[in-house]
């Protein structure tokens, strides 16, 4: 500005042009980088849930062996070798705990630890950006 007359470079000036390109890069990093954090959380969660289901299947096998074990091997005792009785308890928990632990882990096999969607966008943003560069 010049006493009172401002000084204005025209919009097709190159340097208000790259100025205007590097806000806008600037706005679609600020973007990226959200989308990124909101799919990471995303991913952080189904993690959480998949660990807790494994951890619950491990939590109840380990109970299960401990408590039914004694109580149903000890009534299947009655009808069956102690020896035997003891087999058939142990078979069943396992086949359990099995299923509980396989459930957790295809959970785990789910997760995508890179966001997919910002790695997409963020490649379409350097080709836009090549284009305005030209």
């Amino acid at each position: 500005m010049i006493g009172s007359v401002c000084i204005r470079r025209p919009t097709h000036h190159p340097d208000v042009r790259s100025d205007d390109i590097l806000r806008n890069l600037q706005d679609i990093v600020r973007s990226e980088v959200r989308l990124a954090r909101k799919e990471i959380q995303e991913e952080a969660g189904k993690a959480k849930s998949a660990g807790l289901t494994i951890a619950a299947g491990a939590v109840t096998a380990h109970f299960a062996l401990l408590f039914l074990l004694f109580t149903i091997v000890h009534a299947l005792s009655l009808a069956v070798p102690s020896w035997a009785a003891a087999l058939i308890v142990a078979s069943a928990l396992a086949i359990l705990a099995a299923l509980l632990l396989r459930a957790g882990l295809r959970r785990f096999k789910q997760i995508q630890p890179v966001p997919e969607r910002t790695v997409e966008t963020l490649k379409e943003n350097v080709e836009w950006a090549k284009q305005q560069a030209k």
